[in-house]
């Protein structure tokens, strides 16, 4: 075995890996939560000791 057949090895595992992370990603079960953490910037917040956002120094 020399270097060629494990730049082989390695490049076949990459790809591997990236098409279960497409397959992950794109699979049905997963929309729901994509679309779900998408909301997230728009869900409206309850502050529980009443501070508002302004308060904060930026």
């Amino acid at each position: 075995m020399d270097i060629n057949d494990l730049r082989s090895i390695v490049t076949v595992a990459g790809l591997l890996c990236f098409l279960g992370i497409v397959a992950w990603a794109y699979g049905k079960g997963s929309k729901k939560g994509f679309e779900e953490a998408a909301n997230l910037p728009f869900a409206e917040h309850d502050d529980q000791d009443g501070a508002s956002r302004t308060s904060h120094p930026r």
